[in-house]
């Protein structure tokens, strides 16, 4: 029968196996069918606000374009120093050794109540993955705000302005504006994952159910499969062209847009 302590070199690789399986499939289908995903959802979308943003010669939507990033930049900056707060937290509990007693088996035999390895080295090398799970979300975060930041003078930019066709324009600003979408978004992903790594410490079991348990709800939070689906049953029966032009956007843009911009 296999040892308790034997339990996270299973149950461990298993939660990360799931977790990695499901953000790879995530990946396949953000780059394939952009539009049954809510970041490809977004991505389109946010393509549409730069456009509308620039092409506007009175400059009218600058005050609108900056208030939006100046909001994207205060929730990356919240993300940002909470994360390193929690890093220095961490990393003040490793230096002091007194979570270690808490924990440990060896201050505790007679503790029953965790289950897997609890040694000094486990334990020290939970409390580093916990870590660097926001440090990685810090530097996410980090790089968000530097593309935000770039996108705030860009969006304001005329496209009359450009000698460069408009279409290559809006193409570099969306791409540079996503990127900053990309990196907050992998930001949160390292903050959701860090759930699962604190459940680490209290064994491998809690920490490989917490895994499944956030793949089954971070699935109801990226697919949306209703944005490709025209209203056809409503709109057979209709013969004027009004109706024939309110379906053709969506149809494009699934076919064309989401290879530009995700």
């Amino acid at each position: 029968m296999m040892d308790s302590s034997q339990l996270d070199l299973v149950l461990v690789p298993v939660g990360l196996a799931v977790m990695l399986g499901y953000h790879l499939w995530l990946l396949l289908r953000i780059r394939r069918r952009p539009e049954t995903t809510v970041i490809g959802i977004n991505a389109i979308n946010r393509r549409i606000w730069v456009r509308h943003i620039m092409e506007d010669p009175a400059g009218k939507h600058a005050v609108l374009a900056v208030q939006t990033m100046r909001n994207s930049i205060m929730a990356s900056t919240v993300l940002a120093s909470v994360a390193i707060t929690l890093s220095s937290l961490v990393a003040a509990l490793m230096a002091s050794n007194a979570a270690h007693g808490l924990l440990s088996s060896s201050a505790n035999p007679g503790n029953r109540l965790l289950v897997g390895a609890a040694g000094e080295a486990a334990l020290t090398a939970k409390y580093f993955a916990i870590l660097v799970c926001f440090l990685v979300a810090f530097l996410l975060n980090v790089q968000s705000i530097r593309y935000y930041s770039h996108t705030g003078l860009l969006v304001n930019v005329p496209l009359a302005a450009h000698r460069r066709p408009a279409r290559a324009v809006v193409r570099y600003v969306t791409g540079t504006l996503n990127r900053g979408f990309y990196f907050w978004s992998l930001g949160v992903r390292a903050y959701y994952f860090s759930c699962p790594v604190f459940l680490w410490l209290f064994g491998p079991i809690p920490m490989c159910a917490s895994c499944v348990a956030m793949v089954g709800g971070l699935y109801f939070l990226d697919v949306y499969k209703e944005w490709d689906q025209d209203d056809d049953g409503d709109g057979d029966g209709d013969g004027d062209d009004g109706g024939e032009y309110e379906r053709k956007p969506p149809a494009a843009a699934s076919r064309v847009m989401p290879r530009d911009v995700v």
